[in-house]
């Protein structure tokens, strides 16, 4: 779709993450379509910022593979793609795993809780068929294990690589068995909160890895 008339408000302290944040969601929620060209004054204009910023997030999200440089043209949206959706979900997987080993042995009865109310949030966003508050929620919810682990470097990965799956969950949202998510979020509290570190970074490599690749969702 065209890139929006309405200039979302933001703060005159824009930073280059707050664009580079922007720009990536609106590639993961469709707002941008696959194939549709980005040109950084359209962009800028849009977000109320200077092309600097613009150009730079864009390098950011190449680096993703969210975008793609056409030689002598103007930067595109990436098609979604089977090849970089499975090179995303196996990174994205291991790092989840790792995550669920180290975090596990932390976790106190504050952050239990969190998982069991994003899991809530996450269930009901699927009965109602709300995709993007099912995707946040999800995050959410994993996100306590990330949190918990405490690792900077692989932080920096599941921010490189979780979009690209994102992206195309949201796409193929209807086809996926998100009661199964559910009930595979509420066996990982349990193992958490048992402090099985082994079985939850088994079911947590397992949650992400059995996120199907091609329907008739994708491009």
């Amino acid at each position: 779709m065209p890139i929006p008339a309405a200039s979302p408000k933001k703060s005159r302290s824009l930073l280059r993450d707050d664009v580079y944040r922007q720009l990536r969601d609106a590639i993961v929620d469709g707002t941008l379509a696959p194939g549709e060209s980005l040109r950084d004054g359209d962009l800028a204009e849009w977000l109320g910022v200077s092309r600097t910023p613009v150009r730079e997030a864009l390098l950011r999200l190449g680096e993703s593979g969210l975008v793609v440089a056409q030689p002598g043209r103007s930067t595109a949206v990436a098609v979604v793609e089977e090849s970089a959706v499975r090179g995303a979900r196996d990174v994205v997987a291991a790092m989840h795993e790792l995550a669920a080993r180290a975090g596990v042995p932390t976790l106190d009865a504050d952050r239990l809780e969190q998982m069991r109310s994003a899991n809530e949030r996450f269930t009901a966003a699927i009965e109602e068929g709300d995709s993007e508050a099912a995707v946040a929620a999800d995050d959410e919810f994993h996100g306590v294990l990330v949190a918990a682990a405490d690792n900077a470097a692989l932080n920096a990965v599941l921010e490189l690589y979780t979009p690209v799956l994102r992206r195309a969950e949201v796409h193929r949202f209807v086809s996926v068995d998100r009661f199964a998510a559910a009930d595979r979020h509420a066996r990982l509290i349990d193992l958490c909160a048992a402090g099985d570190a082994e079985g939850a970074a088994q079911l947590a490599f397992h949650t992400w890895h059995s996120l199907p690749l091609n329907n008739d969702g994708a491009s």
